[in-house]
């Protein structure tokens, strides 16, 4: 697992608030994309995927300022790296395609957990639905 901390951290460093800001824009219809994803080995990875949308979303609108930039900028760069078809595994390859989505996700909520606890607490969230655990 440290090699994905390893390219989340790398990946996080190079978003910036204008592409937190260009993301937040597509964030509708990506949403609706993550909805339509088939990956029952990571049977949390859908409703991960739109607990990071939203939280990308409200802080880049505003609604929510108390999530700290390094999360924002992992959630992010989370959100772009499940959004393309082709990473470190493609998604196209058969039960494994999601492997590496998951995990990116994963690490970005386990790492983030205080700060995406409490964002989930101020949106009457179940902290424990969205849990960081496969």
């Amino acid at each position: 697992m440290s090699e994905i901390v390893n390219f989340l951290n790398r990946g996080a460093a190079a978003i910036t608030p204008a592409i937190t800001e260009r993301v937040a824009k597509h964030l509708p219809q990506w949403k609706l994309e993550f909805t339509q994803i088939h990956a029952p080995l990571f049977p949390h990875l859908v409703d991960q995927l739109e607990f990071l949308a939203d939280a990308v979303e409200d802080t880049a609108e505003g609604a929510y300022k108390d999530l700290p930039y390094y999360a924002l900028a992992q959630a992010t760069f989370a959100l772009i790296y499940a959004h393309k078809k082709v990473g470190i595994i493609p998604d196209s390859v058969l039960n494994l395609g999601r492997a590496d989505d998951s995990s990116i996700v994963r690490a970005a909520l386990i790492q983030n957990e205080k700060a995406f606890a409490l964002y989930a607490a101020t949106q009457n969230m179940e902290w424990s639905l969205v849990t960081s655990h496969p």
